[in-house]
């Protein structure tokens, strides 16, 4: 049926050239995207660059780019990518990256750093292939807030592996990591990417159904481009960087994830989205690999909410979007995450085994008619235990790190963000609170922590905030001068407040950076 509809089906002609996904960059397209004139799949990204978003773009991409500039060096540090080749049958470019950052964090008189040295490449190769590549080697010392969790876990959160040596958590962290894509469009209604990325699902500024908090992840993703409709299926293969290992390399224990999701544009104004995800582990504790399942390659979607036919382990979710442009430039938006959903005692009321999270949301362009002033307002809350399953190596995370929000579950959360851009200045501010309880010991589990095991009698009311109610405050403002488009490079200063509050202690951060930038990634920080 999915491939009968690929060849009936006319749609506006769409490349395979790949936009990394960065919350910085992508709120720019917010005026074009949520016109009630546009027609523009929203909810999935990374985005793909076609002649829907391809002049915003390219306005992007040339902020404060002057012809005056003729010498080599002046048209590579202000005007150009470092390398740059276009041809009638292939285009290259590539660029040395750097984030060179000094901070200072008051309340612990800790001084702070970031080193990080770089590299992106891409290209084309025709009208139907393209690539793209980045990498990143890190030394930094952390706010202590950050640092706390970093040792924790052993992981830098969505990036990759601290380096603890000898296994002692450290003062500083050491950490790199890589993304890199190969995309194919065989023809103008299919794409198809292989490699190691991130994805995110929604129209927020968080997801609660995939989210690009977690790590690059390898991945094989569909995506057909059916008019006014869009449908995505993805396999990743995904790792857990704390159950116990069972063979002798002492690989971490992984597993497999398979997601759908399908995007209709009932009209111009109005989009419902439809999710799900199936998490399974490749072996049980003792090493015994799970024969193939049908399941992971079903292209219908729900087929996988019915699980595997033969692992009662399988960790199944589902969800929808939605959006309405309410005027032009502005839309609603939402989420329903559905968790250990049981359709008989939802209705019944009988609900006390189903897990759920909701999203609720408003974000627009040129708010009060001032032109490039971005915003969004954001409530998202999830329930206790949302996420996790009876075997903890099916919850959904890898390594470690949550598949949707940040914080897991068992919380409420309000957020704010707007955003103006001035020629080559860029003024961003972000407000943020948030309630959630914490466990008072390694044993406790109040559903917050969704690696932990899935309760063999669960709590028939558990309630948000269970545990130690705690709430945090987070404020945050960033101004930054753009020096070069090509691969944003630029001088940033930022200011950061955070208070995480309960009846056992206060925890303030107050904490200043600044330095050199570049790169579009989203790297949160903001929990």
């Amino acid at each position: 049926m999915v491939i009968t509809l690929l060849f009936s089906v006319e749609l506006s002609s769409a490349q395979s050239v790949y936009l990394p996904n960065s919350y910085q960059l992508y709120q720019k397209f917010n005026a074009d995207i949520y016109s009630v004139e546009s027609s523009f799949h929203t909810s999935l990204r990374p985005f793909i660059i076609d002649s829907l978003i391809n002049h915003r773009y390219d306005s992007i991409m040339n902020v404060g780019v002057s012809s005056d500039r003729k010498s080599w060096l002046n048209r590579k540090i202000f005007n150009e990518h470092l390398f740059d080749v276009k041809t009638k049958d292939y285009t290259f470019y590539g660029d040395i990256l750097a984030d060179l950052q000094l901070g200072r964090e008051f309340n612990d008189k800790r001084t702070t750093n970031l080193n990080t040295r770089g590299y992106q490449f891409g290209g084309t190769v025709g009208t139907k292939f393209s690539f793209y590549t980045s990498g990143f080697e890190n030394q930094g010392k952390f706010p202590t807030y950050y640092n706390n969790v970093v040792n924790t876990n052993a992981f830098i959160p969505g990036q990759a592996y601290a380096r603890h040596y000898h296994g002692l958590a450290q003062d500083s962290q050491d950490w790199s990591y890589v993304t890199a894509i190969v995309s194919y469009t065989p023809i103008k209604q299919l794409n198809i990417t292989l490699g190691q990325d991130k994805m995110f699902v929604g129209d927020g500024y968080r997801s609660l159904l995939l989210s690009d908090y977690a790590a690059n992840m390898p991945l094989l993703r569909l995506t057909a481009n059916l008019g006014k409709v869009q449908y995505m299926m993805a396999w990743t293969y995904l790792e857990d960087i704390k159950e116990q290992r069972f063979d002798t390399f002492g690989s971490y224990r992984r597993k497999w994830a398979l997601f759908h999701y399908v995007d209709w544009n009932i009209s111009n104004r109005v989009s419902l989205g439809f999710f799900n995800a199936l998490i399974s582990p490749e072996a049980d504790a003792q090493g015994n690999r799970r024969g193939f399942d049908l399941n992971f390659i079903n292209p219908v979607l729900f087929a996988s909410s019915l699980g595997s036919s033969d692992s009662p382990k399988d960790n199944v979710l589902m969800g929808f979007t939605g959006k309405y442009k309410i005027f032009d430039k502005t839309a609603i938006y939402g989420q329903l995450l559905l968790d250990r959903f049981k359709a008989k005692d939802f209705f019944s009321g009988n609900n006390t085994d189903n897990t759920n999270g909701v999203q609720l949301g408003i974000r627009g362009a040129d708010i009060f008619k001032v032109e490039r002033l971005n915003y969004l307002f954001e409530f998202n809350t999830v329930k206790p235990y949302t996420y996790s399953s009876k075997d903890p190596l099916s919850s959904y995370s890898f390594l470690g790190d949550p598949l949707g929000h940040p914080f897991g579950a068992n919380f409420r959360e309000f957020l704010g963000i707007m955003n103006y851009s001035v020629g080559r200045f860029d003024f961003q501010g972000q407000l943020d609170y948030a309630k959630y309880g914490l466990d008072a010991t390694l044993t406790d589990n109040n559903g917050k922590i969704i690696t932990k095991p899935y309760p063999a009698t669960p709590d028939p009311t558990p309630v948000i905030g269970q545990g130690i109610p705690t709430q945090l405050y987070y404020a945050e403002g960033t101004v930054s001068f753009l020096i070069n488009p090509k691969y944003n490079l630029r001088f940033e200063v930022s200011g950061l407040y955070r208070l995480e509050k309960n009846a056992l202690s206060d925890s303030k951060t107050t904490f200043i950076t600044f330095g050199v930038r570049t790169g579009f990634r989203n790297l949160y920080h903001d929990f």
